[in-house]
């Protein structure tokens, strides 16, 4: 068996995010759907993780395993004329039979794009904001968020994962032209995560707690705790290491 690793950029506003549901329009099926009328058998596309619904992906990786010997550039072409507009295959490459785009994964980054005042250009891709916000306040609150935590009081309360320990290894916000930009890198992220992250800080900000405001919705282990989720359409799937 070949096995193929993609990365892939898409446009999330028309999908109830990456994986597949029932009665719902998701990237993986697209994508799914796609191979199976190149390759002409059905493809198990695993994907590095969720996207809910609403959030981009500048660079998503998946892999699938294939009978077929592929000709990755002619391949790539085929393969992205199959696919709709708002979603772009960037890369296929052969590697091993062995690797797993979402196991094999170390690090996952997303950011998350706040545009201040009104910008048509980017209205799907940016929270619009009138606030002023003082990015070195945020940036030490950010600071309570590094190293290995439970984040239960920042993910969905109805999820399957059983595990809520995280590792943070980097969290930050800088400021660029009319854009505030928040990044942030773990080992893996829950149901909801980054988007309650985003929020709690903002509420902090914007209240001027301290960092014992975030230690204390650690400790609480409870949702209600965290601050309201930012809106979905700003936050990017930025990067997978492996």
């Amino acid at each position: 068996m070949n096995n193929y690793k993609i990365i892939i950029s898409y446009d999330g506003t028309e999908y109830a995010g990456w994986q597949i549901q029932k009665n719902a329009v998701t990237v993986q099926q697209k994508i799914s759907d796609a191979l199976q009328i190149l390759l002409k058998e059905k493809v198990n596309l695993i994907g590095s993780g969720r996207t809910d619904a609403g959030v981009h992906a500048i660079g998503q990786t998946a892999n699938f395993l294939t009978m077929n010997k592929i000709n990755g550039y002619r391949f790539l072409h085929s393969l992205n004329s199959v696919l709709p507009f708002d979603i772009a295959v960037r890369k296929i490459e052969l590697v091993d039979e062995s690797f797993s785009a979402r196991f094999d994964a170390v690090r996952r980054s997303y950011l998350y794009f706040i545009v201040k005042g009104k910008n048509p250009f980017w209205n799907k891709y940016a929270f619009r904001s009138g606030r002023d916000y003082n990015i070195d306040y945020l940036n030490q609150l950010c600071k309570s968020f590094l190293g290995e935590k439970n984040y239960t009081s920042f993910c969905r309360t109805r999820t399957e994962t059983e595990n809520k320990i995280c590792t943070i290894y980097e969290v930050s916000w800088r400021r660029k032209k009319d854009f505030i930009i928040f990044k942030i890198e773990g080992n893996r992220f829950l149901h909801g995560m980054v988007r309650a992250i985003t929020g709690t800080l903002l509420n902090a900000e914007k209240n001027n707690y301290s960092s014992d405001y975030i230690e204390n919705i650690f400790a609480s282990r409870n949702r209600e705790t965290a601050g309201e989720s930012v809106p979905a359409h700003g936050l990017f799937l930025y990067k997978v290491r492996y």
